[in-house]
């Protein structure tokens, strides 16, 4: 076992383990730089090692393609299959911090899904062993983590609830609600969940607001709007959910969403359009610099290659067009693909 103050670990989507550490390395730079990752594809996991680990560690929420960033205290590997506790114990008590609780997670590759069953048991014996030694503090700005990466090796890991994700893995577990059109709909779900706090949402998300849904067909974007209140317009060439139509909050307009032009400004545009990216992007920053909304969430389907690049790219093109201050929030999240979810408003980013 080995103790590591200058690492952290973040889970990711499996396959954009390179892109995690682009970004990554990105953030280390700004902050001096001199850092590297250790990843392995489809690992769903990126291991980096910084002297300024610190300073990143409190920049989930601006960082995309990691679900979840710890500070790593140890790594136990060859650990005994019937006795774990008796190597993660000691790693633990070398940290003099109390810990709000305590989570056991695996990555979400393919491999580590197998590790469920263990991460449940384990998790049960390791807060009981907590709560004996006392080390347990419910008022703790601290969450001890143990990340299985194999049956017999694990990170011991620390997070700060205030700057970390509040969902084991950093994935928040959604039920598909039966009367929505789609799949799709778990999208937005997610993204105004991720994106957004709960202040946010409850100012930015009231009943009677107005929106537009581009590429709205059959609905699932829309339905999760209709299902806040909103009243809709849902612009798409294809039709619409009939269940939806009769709420009576939506409007349908047949039309292509890279031509219309609302006849007057709405609180949000949505938009889960297949398109190029840079063009998505350009589209986007045509509402927001015209003021044809408050507020945005859309999906950029990226690439095969250089897909961080393609996302810095799509960020130049939306600072640049609107040419204002511009608050713009990203994830990669559980429910996208080949892709990521964007946020954006006009003004500065507050305080989240």
């Amino acid at each position: 076992m080995t103790a590591h103050s200058s690492r952290l670990l973040a889970w990711c989507r499996p396959g954009f383990e390179g892109e995690c550490a682009q970004e990554l390395a990105a953030h280390d730079a700004a902050a001096g730089g001199g850092g590297f990752a250790r990843a392995a594809r489809g690992s769903g996991f990126v291991e980096y090692v910084s002297d300024n680990a610190a300073a990143i560690a409190g920049r989930w929420r601006h960082l995309v393609f990691a679900r979840q960033l710890l500070r790593v205290i140890g790594h136990a590997q060859q650990m005994p299959v019937r006795d774990r506790l008796s190597v993660l114990l000691p790693i633990i008590e070398g940290d003099p911090r109390r810990w709000c609780d305590a989570w056991v997670e695996a990555p979400d590759s393919d491999a580590a899904r197998e590790l469920a069953p263990l991460c449940r048991g384990l998790n049960a014996a390791l807060v009981a062993a907590l709560k004996k030694q006392q080390r347990i503090d419910r008022g703790s700005r601290w969450r001890l983590h143990l990340g299985l990466t194999a049956t017999d090796a694990a990170f011991v890991a620390a997070a700060d609830v205030g700057e970390t994700a509040p969902w084991p893995g950093g994935i928040p577990r959604l039920r598909f609600p039966r009367q929505a059109p789609s799949r799709s709909t778990l999208k937005l779900e997610e993204a105004l969940l991720v994106l957004l706090d709960d202040d946010e949402r409850e100012r930015w998300l009231k009943p009677g607001m107005r929106g537009v849904d581009l590429g709205a067909s059959p609905g699932g974007w829309t339905w999760q709007l209709v299902n806040r209140s909103l009243h809709v317009t849902a612009v798409d060439n294809g039709p619409m959910d009939a269940g939806l139509m009769a709420s009576g909050l939506v409007d349908h307009l047949r039309a292509d969403g890279f031509r219309y032009r609302p006849q007057k400004p709405v609180d949000w545009m949505v938009c889960d359009m297949v398109e190029q990216p840079s063009r998505v992007a350009a589209r986007m920053a045509e509402w927001l610099a015209e003021g044809w909304c408050r507020y945005t969430v859309f999906n950029l389907k990226l690439p095969m290659k250089k897909r961080y690049d393609e996302v810095e790219a799509c960020f130049a093109i939306l600072r640049e067009a609107v040419a204002r201050p511009l608050d713009l929030r990203a994830k990669q999240l559980y429910h996208d693909r080949e892709e990521i979810t964007v946020f954006a408003r006009l003004g500065s980013a507050g305080a989240r």
